[in-house]
């Protein structure tokens, strides 16, 4: 059943989006009275569809992705017709050629400002110096001499940096050094990180952790823990004695008993509660559980209108710069692509978050909107990035390139993007298989 509607999901997901998509190449190229024959749901034959004075709106075979066909638009095509593609002036086709992606980015901030003014959830220490709680052994910021209630105030030329702001560069910054420089006892020192490629997550990671209140956001029934009296909204304080600061201090006491009783400490309502806590074996997690599930506290607000779509735009434009620098750790190999997610991972994406609600489901559309107008704005031929890049170099350069060039280089694209498909689906494919 879930992949059923994992499936429908996704088909909701790429549609809308793609329907956006092709909806900004259509009317920019309407503006400009270029001549649109096919404006088309999906690829290969057509299923069926209806026509609209020039244009054949119409399903076809392959429901995933869509295209918009104009006159003279491929080279080789002839462009004596004036109302076709390649008869206008360079800047109306870089404008046409613009208007795709930038529906998408659009797309991106409409929902997440709409989502933002009704539900804004923020961590209630977002805002806070951006404070060490746990540093794991033999890590990278271990190495460096880190140790938990350090204030980090610089990385690199970044000053006075938020947690997410450390987040976002140690991600980024597999193999990679980062300038540090912290505050500890009043004094302030300087040390370097360099944060190793995960093998699990694919990116960076320094083996720190943000200082947190570790709040119980839910208790397994029958579980030892609900037996020892804790409840939702218990805030952890303690673990065998040792100061919870983040949820790997309590993960690690937990992996460590070997399914020993745990002696925890809790807060309610001013109150400090104590009690040992066995864990048990999950067979699923591969793991010992005490049978609460965490959380970070967070505080549910509204943005009015102007707010929501400042966080909208503040948010969508550190999430394109982190594309493009894990773009660059790609090629750098810094980074792993099992990060990545292609049809298979997004169909699972989509299927989640439409089970968990309106809220999670938009906010994943937003976050695939914005990679896709990433993706199709990188310099690449048959990608509109490509085609903007050979524009940009015929007005610079006051005259076309040659046929035979544009028809090689669309080649070399359409190859590099079959072989972009397979490898993803490839590592989409591995994902799911055992070890």
């Amino acid at each position: 059943m879930h992949l059923i509607q994992n499936i429908w999901w996704l088909l909701v997901l790429i549609g809308v989006m793609i329907l956006i998509h092709e909806l900004g190449h259509f009317w920019a190229a309407r503006l400009f009275d270029v001549r649109v024959d096919v404006f088309s749901f999906g690829f290969g034959p057509r299923l069926f569809g209806f026509q609209r004075g020039e244009t054949d709106f119409r399903f076809s075979a392959v429901l995933f992705g869509g295209y918009v066909k104009m006159a003279g638009e491929l080279p080789g095509e002839e462009a004596t017709d004036p109302r076709s593609f390649g008869a206008k002036p360079r800047w109306q086709r870089l404008i046409i050629a613009f208007a795709g992606p930038a529906m998408n980015i659009i797309l991106a901030v409409a929902l997440l400002a709409g989502l933002f003014m009704v539900r804004y959830p923020k961590l209630a220490n977002a805002d806070a110096p951006a404070t060490i709680g746990y540093v794991g052994k033999d890590t990278p910021a271990a190495a460096a001499g880190l140790q938990p209630g350090d204030v980090i105030v610089q990385i690199d030329d970044f000053r006075d940096p938020k947690w997410e702001d450390l987040l976002l560069r140690e991600v980024a910054s597999a193999k990679k050094a980062m300038d540090i420089g912290y505050i500890r006892a009043g004094q302030r020192l300087h040390t370097r990180v360099t944060p190793v490629l995960d093998a699990r997550t694919g990116v960076g990671s320094a083996g720190w952790e943000e200082r947190n209140e570790v709040q119980v956001a839910a208790v397994v029934p029958k579980a030892d823990a609900e037996r020892k009296g804790l409840q939702r909204g218990d805030v952890l304080v303690a673990v065998n004695g040792t100061a919870i600061q983040s949820l790997a201090t309590l993960h690690d006491a937990i992996r460590g008993s070997e399914g020993k009783a745990v002696r925890l400490s809790w807060r309610r309502n001013g109150q400090e509660f104590a009690s040992d806590v066995k864990p048990a074996w999950s067979e699923d997690e591969k793991r010992w559980l005490i049978g609460v599930q965490l959380e970070r506290p967070v505080i549910i607000t509204t943005l009015a209108f102007p707010d929501a779509l400042r966080e909208s735009v503040r948010q969508n434009l550190k999430g394109a710069s982190l594309i493009y620098q894990f773009l660059q750790g790609l090629i750098e190999q810094r980074m792993s692509a099992k990060s990545l997610e292609g049809p298979i991972g997004i169909a699972r994406l989509s299927g989640d978050a439409a089970r968990e609600g309106p809220t999670a489901f938009f906010g994943l559309m937003a976050m695939v909107s914005l990679n896709l107008a990433v993706f199709n704005l990188l310099p690449i031929p048959i990608l509109d990035g490509g085609m903007i890049l050979m524009l940009l170099i015929e007005i610079l350069m006051r005259r076309d390139m040659s046929l035979q060039f544009k028809e090689a280089v669309f080649k070399v694209g359409m190859v590099f993007l079959m072989v972009v498909v397979v490898f993803v689906l490839y590592n989409d494919i591995s994902k799911l298989l055992p070890g």
